[in-house]
């Protein structure tokens, strides 16, 4: 792959784009397939990955090393689809054995405790986590979870860095958790 067809992808062209497309398709297909996955979810993998792509076409620096980065995109995605799939199905199973429960007052201040915590601590990181912490785990979806290159594209950040955004956000909001609880022992002391 030449790094003059990834500047004309840069650049928008299309004919560049299809050619990227054509070359690497049916690696990108072929690694969730033999994960496991149906065709259906290669295809979605297949899109998610070249998505993955267009967002970081510009940190793009070894266009001969875009097969290796692109079947790297393309099983992490995979993973992604398996994990959930993992989730939904034992999230099914423990609904489908708990019966429903009565919660009691003690329960509701407890969650009502927790939750203030939580509002207490996204006070205390930086605005930029704050808004990725919401967007990713409190905006309200389809019931699917928030799509990553849905929430990139809000937040004005490419996909490529979304997780990595993530993982430092969330270090920061458990920071902030510690530091509330050593500051409750403090004053309960």
């Amino acid at each position: 792959m030449s790094g003059e067809l990834i500047d004309r992808c840069r650049h928008g062209d299309e004919r560049a784009w299809r050619e990227v497309v054509v070359t690497y398709e049916r690696l990108v297909f072929s690694i969730p397939l033999n994960l496991g996955l149906g065709p259906d979810d290669a295809a979605d993998v297949t899109q998610a990955t070249f998505g993955v792509l267009l967002g970081a076409l510009d940190s793009i620096n070894d266009p001969d090393r875009l097969g290796g980065w692109l079947a790297t995109v393309a099983r992490r995605q995979s993973i992604r689809v398996i994990e959930q799939r993992d989730r939904d199905r034992r999230r099914g199973e423990a609904v489908a054995g708990h019966e429903p429960t009565i919660v009691d007052d003690t329960d509701a201040h407890r969650v009502t405790d927790d939750i203030e915590w939580l509002h207490q601590a996204l006070a205390r990181v930086s605005p930029r986590c704050r808004e990725v912490v919401v967007a990713l785990y409190f905006t309200p979806t389809d019931g699917a979870g928030p799509v990553y290159a849905t929430v990139a594209e809000r937040l004005g950040i490419p996909i490529g860095s979304l997780g990595p955004t993530r993982q430092r956000c969330l270090a920061a909001l458990r920071r902030a958790l510690d530091e509330l609880d050593d500051d409750s022992a403090a004053v309960d002391s």
